[in-house]
């Protein structure tokens, strides 16, 4: 089975302070706690804010390791004994993979709280198998554009056409994942992200190409956010709530959108471990990051920022982060936004193909 080994959205990694942060993993917690926890992470669940209230509650140690990428996590777990894992956050977009691999255990619909989260990222179609349900949705955003409203216009940035055009040239980082990046180059050709099929390439590689010549850098997550940061660039394409959030307080001149063309959404998710030996306590832990007030702690976590999946979060969260996330807005952005599309085998090796090209030229 095939998994992205790049997380995205904004997600495997934030800027280069997520790596204070990710230092501290597995470190928070009694070390003489009478049960531990072990779980497989995305860096913005080793911030002791979401942490150590749980630790504190169950007198428990909760164990961190923080991956990259789904099939670095799947490599991780087959070099483990069974039962070694409890707790798994794992991408959306690879949600329906792992559960047909059978690694994860039935959770328990009556006890979370699935009816509180946002319809967008329900993903029941994805989280379910048979009628039951292994996995549950905890924090979203989009891959759209990020920008500085001191620098750019910030009517502009909600026309994907303007970053086309010369008004920015030279103003504009580039996130280097192909997927959310040419599936945002569909919608400004006009095109769903979905619909993309092998004949439209050719089109989609002159757009990135004119894109390219207006940009300043293409970088990941960390190289691509700070450059945002630091000034090197006052546009990010592919940015979103990831990029600049986390930061909205010290620099609130760094703000983000979902363009009218439409924009991509990316989530991730909790789930247990079939071979875990703390399931009871595994589910308390899932319980406990849904909960409004984890879900407030997660969503403003100090690695990176995103959407609580939990509508009830907003009452936990501050006028100040609420503004940040852009929660007023979450309606038309949800109803204008579209999963990841996921291209089959050959068509995803002709998009990396068309990138690459993209990368090199």
């Amino acid at each position: 089975m095939k998994f992205k080994k790049q997380k995205i959205s904004g997600f495997g990694k934030s800027a280069a302070y997520a790596l204070v942060i990710a230092s501290l993993a597995g470190a928070p917690g009694n070390v003489y706690a009478a049960k531990e926890l072990n779980a497989l992470v995305w860096c913005d669940h080793t911030d002791p804010a979401l942490i150590k209230p749980f630790e504190e509650k169950y007198d428990v140690r909760v164990n961190l390791k923080e991956y990259e990428g789904t099939g670095a996590a799947l490599a991780i777990v087959e070099q483990s004994q069974p039962g070694d894992w409890d707790v798994f956050v794992v991408d959306g977009v690879d949600v329906p993979g792992v559960v047909e691999s059978g690694l994860l255990a039935e959770l328990p619909q009556d006890q979370l709280p699935i009816n509180d989260v946002f319809d967008a990222v329900k993903m029941e179609d994805m989280t379910f198998k048979d009628g039951k349900m292994y996995a549950i949705m905890e924090k979203f955003g989009y891959n759209v554009i990020s920008y500085n409203k001191e620098k750019v216009d910030p009517a502009d940035m909600r026309d994907l056409n303007t970053l086309w055009s010369d008004k920015y040239k030279g103003r504009i980082a580039v996130y280097d994942y192909y997927i959310p990046l040419m599936n945002l180059v569909a919608l400004k050709m006009g095109i769903k992200p979905a619909d993309i099929t092998a004949d439209v390439l050719p089109k989609m590689k002159e757009e990135l190409f004119k894109l390219k010549e207006n940009s300043v850098m293409i970088g990941d997550v960390v190289a691509s956010s700070t450059a945002l940061a630091v000034g090197e660039a006052d546009i990010l394409i592919g940015g979103g709530e990831w990029a600049v959030s986390v930061l909205s307080a010290e620099q609130p001149e760094l703000d983000w959108v979902l363009p009218d063309q439409g924009g991509m959404l990316w989530s991730q998710s909790l789930a247990v471990f079939k071979d875990s030996k703390n399931q009871d306590l595994a589910i308390e832990f899932i319980k406990h990051v849904m909960s409004p007030e984890g879900q407030a702690a997660l969503a403003t976590s100090s690695c990176f920022w995103g959407m609580p999946a939990n509508q009830q979060a907003k009452t936990a969260l501050t006028d100040q982060q609420r503004a940040a996330l852009r929660w007023e807005e979450q309606a038309g952005f949800q109803a204008n936004s579209h999963r990841y599309f996921i291209p089959n085998a050959e068509l995803d090796s002709q998009m990396l193909d068309v990138w690459t090209e993209f990368l090199q030229h």
